[in-house]
């Protein structure tokens, strides 16, 4: 048995010797019991974070992941997403602000967003770009009028444009993934999952842009029928809901092909690096101070579980994280680089709140993206 309460006071006796427990004072109220499986505990890439506080939404997570080198785009997007935030505090004249500043970005860079856009999408992204002119003009006048809600509404519209303009401006896959791992599946882009529950769906982005090798497992599984009728074996309503655990005496995957256990190496792709690191926690390799391109820090989080002492012994078994700000501050969390990210719920939040042990994943499809999913060397 491991209690994530013991990992978590173990973890700021390590953070005691290294002077960074300051930035990790919090309450933990809730001990967290588990069996033997649970998830206790270069050359610059242009998939950065915005600095400041921590961005808790999963579809604005995946658009800062992808791996893209387009300046104004990304200063649209900031400037868009940012409104979410100014609206909190009422903060009108600079949610106005923010809306100048995408228009303006967007008025005078036209061919520099279209220059990184192949030939074969330059009229698709031409007409995605007009668009974005015409709502952001809609937009400035609901700010005026102060309208809130319609604000919202068309925030999401606009950022579902751009997520469109970027998604045409990648260009193939941005790194090798290590020859050691071509006997397992990998997800070179991203796909959808949807996944029904005995109470409701969810919709799952996986993102084999960041973690090839963990997205891709899992895309396998899905295709394979592997989660369809297994229950959330555990969960602990403010931090994680846990499934992926096959009846009987297994606790991973069995390749029926070859008979043999499927290990999944640890993979977390650092902001700022080409590739992933695999096989060891930024911890054990002195990079704690550094950010995943895929943070725990949106509900809904999508993360592959582990025996605590057993970095690449990863196979089936997954879990969202239910975000809570304890374990999340700014700047560092805990679980960030200990455990592989691999994508977030984008659609299902009431659905996911509801769920809890002995819950049943009814099935879960590949709606998008399996044409992303490579098939494993022999």
């Amino acid at each position: 048995m491991l209690n994530l309460h013991n990992f978590i006071i173990n973890t700021c006796k390590r953070l005691i010797k290294t002077g960074i427990l300051a930035l990790l004072l919090f309450t933990l109220s809730v001990g967290i019991s588990a069996a033997w499986w649970n998830f206790d505990m270069k050359t610059p890439r242009q998939s950065r974070l915005p600095q400041g506080n921590p961005i808790t939404n999963g579809r604005a997570l995946l658009r800062y992941a992808l791996p893209i080198e387009n300046e104004p785009v990304r200063k649209i997007q900031s400037s868009l997403e940012d409104i979410s935030n100014r609206l909190r505090g009422k903060r009108w004249t600079s949610v106005v602000s923010d809306i100048a500043t995408a228009s303006r970005v967007l008025m005078i860079n036209k061919p520099k967003l279209l220059a990184s856009v192949p030939e074969s999408k330059q009229s698709e992204a031409e007409a995605i770009i007009s668009k974005l002119n015409q709502g952001i003009t809609n937009i400035k006048e609901v700010a005026e009028a102060k309208d809130g809600e319609q604000i919202l509404k068309q925030q999401a519209e606009l950022l579902k444009l751009v997520g469109q303009l970027e998604r045409f401006m990648v260009v193939g896959f941005p790194f090798e993934v290590p020859s050691e791992f071509s006997n397992l599946p990998q997800l070179k882009g991203r796909a959808t999952i949807e996944m029904e529950t005995d109470k409701g769906y969810l919709t799952l982005v996986v993102d084999g842009y960041s973690a090839p090798v963990t997205a891709g497992n899992f895309v396998d599984l899905v295709r394979r029928g592997f989660y369809d009728g297994l229950k959330f074996i555990r969960s602990e309503k403010s931090y994680y809901l846990q499934a992926g655990d096959p009846p009987g005496p297994k606790v991973g995957f069995i390749n029926p092909d070859s008979g043999k256990y499927r290990n999944i190496p640890l993979e977390i792709l650092v902001k700022g690096d080409k590739e992933p690191t695999y096989n060891s926690t930024l911890e054990e390799i002195g990079r704690f101070r550094e950010q995943p391109v895929l943070p725990f820090s949106a509900y809904g989080t999508v993360a592959m579980a582990r025996p605590e002492a057993e970095n690449d012994g990863g196979s089936s078994q997954f879990f969202f994280f239910l975000f809570q700000p304890e374990l999340t501050p700014a700047g560092i969390n805990l679980l960030d680089g200990r455990y592989a990210v691999f994508g977030y719920v984008v659609s299902g939040r009431k659905v996911l709140e509801s769920l809890s042990k002995g819950d049943t994943i009814l099935s879960a499809k590949v709606v998008a993206g399996l044409e992303n999913l490579v098939e494993p060397e022999a």
